[in-house]
């Protein structure tokens, strides 16, 4: 999540459009509460929520393609067996 700093900087440097939102009651309240105790405006948080969101998107998708590969192409028996070493940590 971006920082106080990252927003401040990403805001003055990103011109910004003016947009219209519909929210029920029950989530405009909870987004209020948060924003009070966050001490950030509605917009912040909004904006900071939909970057947060897209960035899970795009994980998501990566992660969908990552299984479709190994699902036309599985591991095969041993092939990283090589890395089994790698992957003893001793005993403290």
């Amino acid at each position: 999540m971006y920082d106080y700093m990252d927003r401040h900087s990403y805001e003055n440097t990103h011109p910004m459009t003016t947009i219209q939102m519909t929210l029920d009651e029950k989530l405009l309240k909870e987004v209020d509460g948060t924003v009070r105790r966050l001490r950030t405006t509605r917009s912040a948080l909004i904006r900071d929520s939909i970057r947060h969101y897209l960035k899970t998107l795009h994980v998501r998708n990566l992660e969908a393609q990552d299984r479709a590969a190994y699902r036309r192409k599985p591991v095969k028996p041993g092939e990283f067996d090589v890395w089994e070493s790698e992957q003893v940590w001793g005993e403290d």
